[in-house]
């Protein structure tokens, strides 16, 4: 009778440690000004598309966003981090998800400034922008075009 107890808490650990890891992935921290609304929306967005989030207010995100070791060249107004990621500005939650299913060899993705249309900054007159895959040594490449 015991065995299969044993048996049953193993897989039951297993199959809770797998679940909590994804779920893990799933989490977003964003580092943002407790002033800006278009942080705050860009959250919702995230929310509606499945993300846990942990919105946290800070006074300097350009600090904390050196701190985490994203390029201040693509900076915008939050810095995020989900998994072993940084996510710099309005990125679309499909590029995050995209991000976390192929897992490349990178510091994360950016949309530098605030890109009229992005998640968060929507506008009757959107303008075409790139979400950037950005690399440890700062250099970019395209990961998406909107």
């Amino acid at each position: 009778m015991k065995k299969p107890i044993a048996v049953f808490l193993t897989v039951f650990a297993f199959g809770g440690s797998t679940a909590l890891q994804a779920r893990a992935a799933d989490m977003v921290d964003v580092y943002k000004s407790p002033y800006c609304g278009c942080c705050e929306k860009w959250v919702e967005h995230l929310q509606k598309n499945g993300f846990k989030v942990n919105a946290l207010n800070v006074k300097d995100v350009p600090g904390m966003r050196k701190s985490l070791g994203m390029p201040e060249r693509v900076g915008s107004c939050h810095t995020a981090k989900v998994g072993a990621y940084l996510i710099e500005g309005h990125v679309p939650a499909v590029d995050i998800q995209r991000l976390l299913k192929e897992k490349p060899k990178a510091v994360g993705l950016a949309a530098p400034g605030m890109p009229q249309g992005s998640p968060g900054m929507e506008t009757a007159t959107p303008v075409p922008y790139d979400t950037l895959l950005v690399q440890a040594d700062g250099s970019t490449t395209v990961f998406a075009k909107h």
